[in-house]
C-alpha cells in the first residue's frame, strides 16, 4: 500500500503509471477521486460541528454549575461515598455428614436442595438426624 501512495503522491511517477489510460478512464478516476474528496470534506465538517456542539454543551454546564455556586470538584465522589467492595459472608456450618459405601464423605449445611446421597439414604429408611453432627 505504501508503494501505491508513493506513486499517487509523486507527480512524475503518477504520470508514468497512468500513461496507458485513455482520456475517458482518466476522467472516471478523476470523478471517483472527486467523490472521495467531497465525502471527506463533509465528514470533516460534520466532525467539526459535533466538536462545536460539545464545546457549547460544556460551556452551558459550566454556567449552570457557576449559577448554582458549585465547582467541578464538588461533583467528585467523596472517598467515604465510593462504592466499597461487598464483603462475602462466612460459610455456613456443616450440619450433616454422610459417608457412602466407597468411604467418601458428603457434607450438607441443611440449606438448599438435599443432595442425592442424603435423599437416597432417607428413602431407604434412614433418618436425617442419623447424619447430624
Amino acid at each position: 500500500m505504501s508503494e501505491f501512495l508513493e506513486i499517487l503522491t509523486h507527480g512524475r511517477r503518477l504520470q508514468g503509471a497512468v500513461k496507458e489510460l485513455s482520456l475517458a478512464e482518466l476522467e472516471a478516476v478523476q470523478e471517483k477521486l472527486g467523490n472521495i474528496i467531497e465525502k471527506r470534506r463533509e465528514k470533516a465538517a460534520e466532525d467539526q460541528e459535533k466538536e462545536q456542539e460539545k464545546l457549547a454543551k460544556i460551556a452551558e454546564i459550566q454556567q449552570q454549575l457557576q449559577a448554582a455556586g458549585l465547582d467541578v470538584s464538588d461533583l467528585e465522589v467523596a472517598p467515604a461515598q465510593k462504592a466499597q467492595p461487598r464483603k462475602t459472608g462466612k460459610k455456613r456450618p456443616v450440619k450433616f455428614i454422610l459417608t457412602d459405601k466407597t468411604g467418601q464423605e458428603h457434607k450438607w449445611t441443611g440449606i438448599g436442595r438435599m443432595p442425592k446421597v442424603f435423599k437416597e439414604a432417607i428413602d431407604s429408611g434412614k433418618k436425617l438426624e442419623d447424619y447430624s453432627i
